[in-house]
């Protein structure tokens, strides 16, 4: 009766926080896009986002009753060798992100920022020699479409073209440089449809300070994240069993360390001296700060009571939601409805997803060999003689 009551109540737990990742992963993009000025000082954003995730791991780790156990064996030293090269990543990592929200839509960023799933297998497999199922090498390829898609590198025309069984050789042409516009258009046909793509070139800046900047974010998320547990699983440095809540306070520090320093020699520095560090901050900037750093700790709480593979899921159900707020919201302030792009790119990344959660790695058993059959008869024999 008490197993079940328990299972009863991790499981809502489980459903609770799911949720809760849920609506702050779909809302962060349009969030931080409304509350955050492209003249803010991004340094200062990403000061007092880290100082909040510092308090809340701390209170995390006062209420679950580990600080005691979680310090016992904490040293300075262990701190710089599991905390410091992370952290500078992850300052890094923040700063690029906070630059593609602030030009990106909501769809396009969450999108974009899941190659990070790639970014992160990639890098395991670099470090820890962490393998991949075919599956998830598919769902990472998928993953890598999505992105070209979205970005529109693939056109739409084209996949369906190749997904329809046809050959690009016969059916597909590329026209040069029209000398009356000065632009090159693209074509490509199927039957008798032609479509022209010259009008969905994207303005240089969207590239610049948007695709390049969440591209960037998302492989520093992938080699951070490598990192991390590469040497939270290492005896060398003395983590093994590390209080997560521990480690993401020690990271917070670490990360205030490194923008303080930072603000010695860098533009931003330069910008709180002599306009201040709240410039164009107002009341309401702290709204996408504050859901930054609890959905920090929501990631924790789902990681815990649901698993990596229903994490994935509430990070799906968030890009929906993304869609969703967008379409209502933004459009309705007179933007322009959601491409096809953004929605085939959507699904293909949501698949992407689902398949990698889904679909993991597993170690194929290798017969005993010759010296370990006849040590396990030995052992049999001496049994029984005794």
């Amino acid at each position: 009766m008490t197993s079940t009551s328990a299972t009863s109540t991790t499981r809502h737990k489980a459903i609770f926080y799911m949720v809760l990742l849920t609506i702050q992963f779909g809302c962060q993009p349009l969030l931080t896009h409304k509350y955050t000025s492209p003249k803010i000082c991004r340094s200062s954003v990403l000061f007092v986002q880290e100082a909040l995730k510092l308090c809340l791991a701390i209170l995390m780790l006062f209420s679950t009753g580990d600080f005691s156990n979680a310090t016992r064996h904490w040293t300075v030293l262990s701190w710089v060798q599991v905390a410091f090269v992370p952290a500078a990543l992850y300052t890094l990592q923040n700063s690029l992100a906070l630059l593609a929200y602030q030009n990106l839509d909501g769809v396009t960023f969450n999108v974009l920022n899941q190659t990070k799933t790639l970014s992160a297998a990639l890098c395991c497999y670099w470090l820890m020699n962490k393998k991949q199922s075919r599956v998830q090498i598919l769902s990472l390829l998928l993953l890598l479409l999505s992105a070209l898609v979205l970005e529109r590198i693939v056109s739409l025309d084209v996949l369906c073209f190749y997904l329809s069984g046809g050959m690009l050789g016969q059916r597909v042409g590329v026209s040069g440089v029209n000398g009356s516009g000065g632009g090159g258009a693209t074509t490509s046909s199927s039957g008798s449809a032609t479509t022209t793509i010259t009008d969905m070139a994207l303005p240089t800046k969207h590239f610049t300070h948007g695709v390049a900047p969440v591209l960037g974010a998302s492989f520093l998320s992938g080699l951070a994240g490598a990192i991390s547990q590469k040497n939270l699983q290492s005896s060398k440095s003395g983590s093994a069993g590390r209080n997560p809540y521990l480690f993401s306070a020690e990271l917070c520090v670490a990360s205030l360390v490194v923008l303080s320093l930072s603000f010695i020699w860098s533009d931003d520095g330069k910008q709180m001296t002599s306009q201040g560090f709240f410039y164009e901050w107002t009341p309401m900037t702290m709204i996408p700060i504050l859901t930054n750093a609890m959905g920090g700790i929501v990631v924790g709480l789902v990681t815990k009571y649901a698993g990596s593979v229903r994490k994935g899921f509430a990070l799906i159900f968030g890009m929906l939601l993304t869609g969703i707020l967008q379409s209502i919201l933004v459009v309705g302030q007179g933007a322009p409805s959601m491409s096809k792009e953004q929605i085939i790119g959507g699904i293909l990344a949501a698949v992407s997803l689902w398949l990698h959660a889904t679909h993991p790695f597993v170690e194929k058993a290798t017969a005993p060999t010759i010296q370990e059959v006849a040590r396990g008869r030995t052992r049999k024999e001496t049994k029984k003689d005794q």
